[in-house]
């Protein structure tokens, strides 16, 4: 049974001014364990090491993508569109606040070494033995796996699903604003307010206003800038991918039974991939780079130099390849093995379009993994379009890729040893 709070409770937040919560059950899960571990839990991983400014958690951002949702039903509520049913509300917020309770530390470089997936260990922790679940329980025995359906993409109204996991949709919109705030740049602003007061409910589905296309398309614009300028800013690379060789380094050792100095309990589990729903909660970015300063100083050189540079930042080096050729990176390995450099960990070819994102796409082709539900416009005559159809913005950057290949490898050994290298790499690598 939903309940107000007895006096409503207000969250400063630099990006929405206030966060207002009404509803009991919001302010409960609020204050759950598992909610305030994504205090610890960065939101923009390791762009911190890029933009001094990016210390901002999961915890704000799960706040805000709250507040737009709130935001979003407040306005369908006072216009009484037929389409959407009250009785969504306390689903449709419980959803936003929660979906990303499943994050672990530096989330996507975790996931991508040890194969494990932020929104199944989201629905691990709703449905689990958890304070989230006991709140989420109290409503009905049946509300947590409404909630995780959402996560999920699997609850039967659409609307819902779409609130939180769209090519426009709450998180979308919160992340964008938030980061570019926290990063120091204005790439990620638009105007928020125009575009909630253009999104309608209409036959199951979120659509908007035809008046706000123009808003929208300022929307995808920024989140084109933002990706380029700072998702993928390879500085930003160079720390992710000297994460993953920690991460991967500490699984290989830990195999192979080479025998740790320190080794906390939940780490251990997370490289024999025995992880609970407990352990897991009790991983966090704190823990991590514990972890981290201790194995800078264990035996094996390559991991203790990794943890070293990503500790103190002495990232890797990089330079642009215009499509690199199986010989150039055999010749370059082969290179490196000679001056005691380990190809394995020492050099990695980074192209942002292996990266899982588009600008905006609105279907999918074949053998892709599916998109998001796309961005539709409502006419006056209440006929639908997909926006792409209707901007000649928007359709100017529909499934556009644009990026460079970057070879990501330590300098200090190149330069140390720059007499053994070939005036080819010489030049290559800029040591001339």
């Amino acid at each position: 049974m939903k309940k107000q709070l007895t006096e409503e409770k207000v969250f400063k937040d630099p990006v929405h001014h206030y966060i207002y919560v009404q509803d009991q059950t919001i302010w409960d899960l609020i204050n759950t364990k598992e909610f305030q571990r994504l205090r610890r839990i960065r939101q923009l991983g390791t762009s911190y090491l890029t933009f001094h400014g990016a210390e901002h958690s999961r915890f704000s951002h799960s706040l805000g993508v709250y507040e737009i949702t709130r935001k979003i039903i407040s306005q369908f509520e006072r216009n009484s569109y037929p389409d959407w049913p009250v009785k969504e509300k306390l689903v449709s917020l419980c959803a936003a606040l929660l979906h990303d309770v499943g994050h672990g530390p530096f989330s996507h470089s975790l996931e991508e070494v040890f194969d494990t997936d932020h929104e199944e260990w989201t629905c691990n922790i709703i449905l689990g033995d958890t304070e989230i679940n006991r709140v989420l329980s109290a409503v009905s025995e049946q509300f947590p796996a409404q909630v995780a359906a959402v996560i999920q993409k699997k609850y039967p109204n659409p609307i819902v699903v779409s609130l939180i996991s769209s090519q426009m949709d709450a998180d979308r919109m919160d992340y964008l604003l938030r980061d570019a705030y926290f990063t120091g740049v204005n790439y990620g602003t638009f105007d928020l307010e125009r575009i909630l007061r253009v999104l309608r409910p209409y036959k199951g589905q979120i659509v908007v206003k035809e008046s706000g296309m123009h808003a929208v398309e300022h929307y995808l614009m920024s989140r084109y800038q933002m990706y380029w300028q700072i998702y993928f800013h390879p500085v930003t690379r160079s720390s992710e991918i000297i994460l993953r060789q920690i991460f991967r380094r500490a699984q290989e050792l830990y195999v192979g039974g080479y025998s740790f100095q320190w080794m906390p309990k939940q780490l251990k589990c997370l490289l024999q991939n025995t992880m609970t729903v407990h352990d897991y909660l009790k991983l966090d970015e704190a823990l991590v780079q514990t972890a981290f300063a201790e194995w800078a100083e264990e035996h094996d050189p390559i991991l203790s130099d990794l943890c070293e540079r990503f500790l103190n930042r002495h990232l890797y080096k990089y330079i642009t390849l215009e499509n690199p050729d199986e010989e150039l990176l055999n010749e370059i390995s082969e290179c490196f093995s000679s001056i005691g450099m380990n190809p394995d960990y020492h050099m990695e070819i980074d192209y942002p379009f292996d990266l899982p994102y588009d600008v905006y796409r609105p279907d999918k082709k074949e053998g892709e993994k599916k998109e998001k539900a796309p961005i539709l416009l409502l006419d006056g005559l209440e006929d639908i379009s997909e926006i792409s159809s209707k901007s000649d913005i928007v359709r100017s950057i529909t499934g556009l890729h644009q990026g460079q290949y970057h070879l990501y490898y330590p300098e200090e050994p190149l330069k140390q040893n720059i007499h053994r290298l070939p005036d080819s790499l010489r030049k290559l690598f800029k040591l001339d």
